[in-house]
């Protein structure tokens, strides 16, 4: 007999691409061996262990300031937390909010890092239009539309998102702009890594408040901020938050502690208007398990009122290291083969165009880096095959029904925040052996095809 699944859980029944390889990276992964250049993993060599484990111990020996740590946590949160971030952000001017904004504002902790809190919006506004930036935020994309939602992507620049293309691609709705949900935008893009300029953030904040007024209804506008504390280039300038500007009532952001303390403290916050919508997703924490655990709250807590700013220099510093490392080696050994690549100024990602190799999950270029080409001298043998190289093709990374669907087709996504700098330089070094091979296996191919002339 066949079990009855809702229509999310009917599509949920397989996971998705990225799902699958993330499965795929947790079980056969072999550290030492394989390059992790796709799955999206922190630096291991910036998670301060010495100071979790000294705010872990603080956290055991003052119950009177970290009361009941072990024992379940209210759906709003620490308070202890929400006092700390709140702080945190005054003294760090990080998007540049002032201590009164803060203050006017609610912030609210979600049950399981910012995700969570990502997955609660989507329980709680009506099912509809998703205005978002092209190429996507495909693990959020890829859950909308198991919920039901439809995703209407606007291609970005070298600024993020294009305001004038995005108020056309509305404008061409007619009557169904009256579904747009909510727009979402990755304040510096995952997976592109551009990041979305102050003057953007701007003129993002005025559109949706004129078509607020004109529809008559608060349409929220919400900005992911994952990588937004990880701006590691001097020369960008510095993020400003468009929350004070905000006399509508619609911003919300949702920001994280995984890209500068540890993801798996699974601390994720959302900050917005003391509102209807921020009061829900209270509710929705406390559904979806009361609250995250309470002994990491407070163990954050701890952190952000002794080493938030060291701890944040330090993973900048490590980053842009490695970032510096990775554009060099990406000019020396892909050069030949790339048409453009951006990134590399914020969080830990590049974004790769190339000019005629394909590198979806079925073309040669990834069946090489994965060892799967049939051919034992690429991929050794059965016992022990030759390293293997994991990134996140660029067809993952663009809406398929998009502008970029065909150019997604030649492009990839790759991190350089898991590996250290020489794993970095060595899986670049693969991928150019496995481009060699695919352009002539494709050249091949197309010669093959090729009708034959004459008797």
């Amino acid at each position: 007999m066949r079990m009855r699944l809702s229509r999310y859980g009917w599509l949920s029944r397989e996971p998705s691409p990225v799902s699958r390889m993330m499965a795929e990276f947790a079980a056969d992964f072999r550290d030492g061996v394989d390059i992790n250049l796709g799955v999206g993993y922190v630096n291991e060599e910036t998670i301060p262990r010495a100071w979790l484990l000294e705010a872990m111990e603080e956290v055991v020996r003052n119950p009177t300031r970290y009361r009941q740590a072990f024992n379940y946590s209210g759906p709003e949160g620490s308070p202890n937390l929400i006092r700390s971030l709140k702080d945190f952000l005054a003294r760090t001017r990080l998007g540049q909010i002032d201590r009164a904004t803060l203050e006017r504002k609610r912030l609210i902790i979600g049950p399981c890092g910012a995700t969570s809190l990502l997955a609660g919006l989507s329980e709680l506004v009506p099912k509809g239009l998703v205005v978002t930036a092209d190429p996507i935020y495909y693990i959020y994309s890829s859950l909308l539309e198991r919920k039901g939602f439809e995703i209407l992507a606007v291609p970005e620049d070298d600024q993020g998102v294009d305001v004038e293309a995005l108020a056309h691609a509305v404008q061409q709705l007619g009557s169904r702009a009256r579904a747009i949900s909510f727009f979402y935008f990755v304040t510096v893009n995952n997976p592109t890594g551009t990041i979305l300029s102050n003057a953007r953030r701007k003129q993002l904040l005025d559109y949706v408040a004129r078509l607020s007024s004109e529809q008559r209804r608060r349409i929220p506008l919400v900005f992911d901020l994952a990588y937004e504390w990880l701006v590691h280039d001097p020369t960008v300038e510095p993020p400003a938050s468009v929350m004070p500007l905000d006399q509508w009532g619609i911003v919300y952001e949702i920001g994280t502690l995984s890209k500068i303390v540890a993801p798996a403290l699974r601390i994720g916050y959302m900050l917005g208007p003391d509102d209807e919508l921020m009061r829900a997703m209270i509710q929705h924490t406390s559904d979806a398990g009361f609250g995250a655990p309470l002994f990491a709250q407070e163990m954050a807590s701890y952190l952000l009122d002794h080493y938030a700013e060291q701890q944040l220099e330090r993973v900048r510093a490590g980053y842009r290291e490695k970032a510096e490392a990775m554009a060099q080696g990406i000019r020396n050994q892909l050069g030949p083969f790339v048409e453009s690549y951006r990134g590399g100024q914020a969080g830990f990602y590049f974004y790769l165009t190339f000019r005629d190799l394909e590198t979806g999950a079925r073309s040669a270029f990834f069946r090489y880096l994965a060892r799967a080409t049939g051919e034992p001298l690429i991929d050794g043998p059965a016992a022990s095959p030759h390293p293997r190289v994991v990134y996140i093709p660029g067809e993952y990374c663009v809406h398929p029904r998009g502008q970029l669907a065909a150019l997604g087709r030649r492009q990839l996504r790759l991190s350089y925040g898991f590996e250290p700098t020489p794993r970095l330089l060595r899986g670049l070094e693969l991928m150019r052996e496995a481009a060699e091979w695919a352009l002539r296996v494709q050249t091949e191919r197309r010669a093959s095809a090729m009708p034959r002339v004459g008797g």
